[in-house]
């Protein structure tokens, strides 16, 4: 099946079509949501929710752009809404005391994928909230600000702070070379 085919059926309402997409994209759109999510069942719920946004919203994709990319921001948004109704989205330290800082923070150790992520699920919300829209969505701090509310320099501190919380992390298991 094309993409256009996907498309129009999606837009159908077509239930195999549906299913198809669910299958094909769960696995990759759960793991955009354990990003930003603490618990399996809070992702799980973040990733249920925002299949129910693909689907009743098809009709607002108009075709430009990745399809995936598309999803991947509607399972983002939902993984954000999910944190700001349990007020778990907390932004810890004084922003005006982190001076501007060059960004020399570099993971090349010898880790796997799984555990860089497990890694990255042990910062804190707000840490990891906003090093998983700058490093791994490719937000600016700018987008990350209004995205969540608030201002530019709390969004830099957070990341700042954030990479300073992994090398410590990476520091205790013996991983020095960041």
């Amino acid at each position: 099946m094309t993409s256009e085919e996907l498309l129009r059926k999606l837009r159908e309402q077509d239930r195999a079509a549906q299913k198809w997409l669910y299958e094909r994209y769960s696995p990759l759109m759960f793991s955009v949501c354990r990003r930003y999510l603490k618990t399996r069942e809070d992702a799980e719920e973040a990733l249920v929710t925002g299949f129910y946004k693909v689907f009743s919203q098809i009709e607002s994709y108009t075709g430009s752009g990745n399809f995936e990319g598309w999803m991947r921001r509607i399972m983002v948004n939902e993984s954000l809404m999910s944190l700001r109704k349990g007020n778990r989205l907390l932004f810890p330290g004084d922003e005006d005391k982190i001076a501007e800082q060059h960004d020399t923070f570099n993971i090349e150790a010898e880790m796997s994928a799984n555990e860089i992520i497990d890694l990255i699920g042990e910062l804190p919300p707000g840490y990891r909230t906003v090093f998983n829209l700058y490093v791994l969505e490719g937000y600016k701090h700018h987008e990350i600000a209004e995205e969540l509310g608030i201002s530019i320099n709390t969004s830099k501190s957070q990341l700042v702070l954030a990479k300073e919380k992994l090398r410590q992390l990476l520091k205790s298991k013996g991983i020095t070379q960041v």
